[in-house]
Parts: structure tokens; sequence; C-alpha cells
């Protein structure tokens, strides 16, 4: 005889109740170590960790998901800097101080790590998380005040997509092992006191879109590989003690769209590819040592929102077929050697006569006319 319907339906509601609950419930261990982060951080004004309290970390404690699977921690999200209702109501920006405690590597089953913007964060990285987080794709520790190096075997974390250390006082080289980031997609050293020199096998990184390394102390040369990463989008160098050619490697990146080479130390030509690449919207190649005449080689799919060539020690004409671009909107020809007519029409008839300042003996509107 089959059991009546509000039986079944009773049963069926405490499998439910039961499944939910064992998915929600906190694993003792990852409690214990978020226990310890806490104690290692101060945060003042917006009571972060008020709501870690209680047996279950996987229920509203703030910044901490699970996975319902399992109930284990995979994402401590602490940002200082967000829309977070926590953060608006408050009106101000997080301020926190203390370190980063190694008993982060205890979460095991992490996924995403942020801490992010908080200003007062000091210490290093923990040197754990590479042997520890296997499981990690996101990285982020931008806005601290955290020092010493990125840890030497963070090559280990095949699953990362973003490694963000930006605006920190990390110290050291990049480390050899970086390049093994098979799957990493965003990174942001930038604003840090990394030294050293970029690896030559950086073209390793496939899958990487975006590259920020500005505001360092990098120093030789700059990877030919570069040139074989297919996905990278945007390239920053700038502010650093680069030196050496420009690779021409740089010209045949297929989807580049902003390069930022300014503030360095670099010399010899510029590459003929690079200002003839159809994709590449914003070249900053001010304040180097580049020599050598500027490649005639626009045309009518040309498109620079800005081409900054500015105080280089370049010489020769005005390219005539910058005339024959798509757009040109900023462009920066100022402190270098040039001479010679600028050619009418666009996008000459639109710049100032500071685009093309203290050059030898260029002439034409907008600078005086030529006799």
């Amino acid at each position: 005889m089959a059991p009546p319907l509000y039986l079944l339906l009773l049963f069926i509601a405490v499998a439910v109740a039961a499944a939910g609950g064992g998915a929600t419930v906190c694993n003792p261990a990852d409690k214990a170590a978020l226990m310890s982060i806490r104690d290692g951080l101060t945060e003042p004004y917006l009571g972060i960790f008020a709501s870690w309290t209680g047996d279950n970390c996987c229920d509203r404690w703030y910044g901490v998901s699970c996975d319902p699977t399992t109930g284990r921690v995979a994402d401590l999200t602490l940002r200082g800097e967000s829309e977070d209702p926590l953060l608006t109501r408050s009106g101000r920006s997080g301020l926190m101080s203390g370190r980063i405690s190694p008993s982060v590597c205890l979460l095991t089953h992490l996924s995403t790590l942020i801490f992010a913007d908080w200003k007062q964060i000091s210490g290093p990285i923990p040197s754990c998380i590479p042997s520890s987080l296997p499981s990690l794709r996101v990285l982020d520790l931008v806005g601290n005040r955290l020092s010493g190096p990125i840890p030497s075997d963070i090559g280990h974390l095949s699953r990362l997509t973003v490694l963000n250390v930006a605006d920190n006082q990390i110290s050291g080289q990049i480390p050899s092992s970086l390049p093994s980031l098979s799957s990493l997609m965003h990174l942001d050293l930038s604003a840090n006191k990394i030294s050293g020199s970029i690896p030559q096998n950086f073209g390793n990184l496939r899958m990487l879109s975006r590259a920020l390394l500005s505001r360092n102390t990098l120093s030789g040369s700059i990877p030919s590989s570069i040139g074989s990463m297919a996905r990278l989008a945007d390239l920053d160098l700038s502010n650093n003690q680069l030196s050496g050619a420009i690779p021409s490697t740089l010209g045949s990146v297929p989807v580049l769209s902003s390069l930022y080479l300014d503030v360095n130390h670099l010399s010899g030509p510029i590459p003929a590819a690079m200002l003839s690449s159809h994709g590449l919207g914003i070249l900053n190649l001010s304040r180097n040592a580049i020599s050598g005449e500027i490649p005639d080689v626009f045309g009518d799919r040309s498109y620079f929102t800005a081409l900054d060539l500015s105080f280089n020690d370049l010489k020769g004409h005005v390219p005539r077929t910058l005339s024959s671009a798509a757009y040109v909107g900023h462009l920066d020809l100022s402190h270098n050697h040039l001479c010679g007519p600028i050619p009418n029409g666009s996008p000459f008839d639109h710049l100032e006569a500071t685009s093309f300042a203290a050059n030898d003996c260029l002439c034409g509107s907008p600078l005086p006319a030529c006799h």
C-alpha cells in the first residue's frame, strides 16, 4: 500500500532541509582560519567584522561565500572601496590596518581572495598561497601597503585568472615562475617597487589581455616574446627604466589597442608595423631616446585617439600619410628634431601649435608659415 501523500511530502521536505542544512554549515577548520584572519586586522569605522559571529560562517558573514555543495569557504571578498551598501551608507571609504594572516592558506577551497583598497594593510603577501590554494582564480590585493616580494612559486596557481597587487610597496623581482600562469587574463603590478627585468618568456602568458606594469623600477629590454600574445589588448610598461630597442614584434599583436611605453630609456627606431597597425588606438612613446624618422606608413584604417611621440630624438619630416588616417585625436610630436612643412588637411587643421613645439625647423599651420 502506497504511503499517504502528506507523508511523502513530509519526507521530501525533511530530505531537502537536511541537504540544504548540510551545504550551508561552516566547516570548523574554515571558521577557525577566518577567526585568525580577523584577529590580524583592525577595521575601526565600518564594522566589517561585526557579522562574523556564531558558528556558521556561511550564513551572512560579510564578504564570505561558501560552496553550496560542500559548505567550504570559496570566496573571501573584502573591498574598501565599492558600491556595497555598508560603504555607501557610511559615506566614507574603508580603512583597515594589520596583516594578512598566513591562516588564509588554511582556506584550501578558496577560489577568490580579495583584500582591496584598505590603504593600511601591511606586511608580506603570505608565501604559502601558491602551494596551499590550488583552486584560486582571483588574487586581488590592490591599494594597500603590502611589502616584500611576490611569492616565488606564484606560477603554481594554474587556475589563476586575475593577479592584482597594484598600488602597494611590493619589492623584489617579477618571479621567473609567473609566465607559467597559463590561465591568467589580467595582470596588474603597477605602482610598486618591483625591480629587475621582465622575464624573457613573458609571452607564454597566452591568455593575458591586460598587462599593467607601470610605475616600478623595471630595467632591461622589452621581451620580444610579447609579440606572440594573441589576446593582449592593453600593455602598460610606462614609468620604468626599460632600455634597448622597441621589439618589432609588438606591431604584430593582433588585438593590441593601447600601448604605453613612455618615460623609459628606450632607443632605436619606431617599428613601422606598430604605426601601420589597424587596431592600435593609443600609443605613447614619449620621454625616451627614440631616434630615426617617423615611419610614413599610416593609412585609411589608422585610428589613433592618442599618439604621443614627444620628447625623443626623432628627425625628418612629419609623415604625410597621417593625413590619410581615418582619425587622429590627440597628436604630440613636440620636443624632437623634426623639420620641414607640416602637411595640410586633417588631422593637422585641428591641432594646436603645442603639438609641434620645440622642434628644429618645422613650419606651416599651426606654426608660422614656411619661407
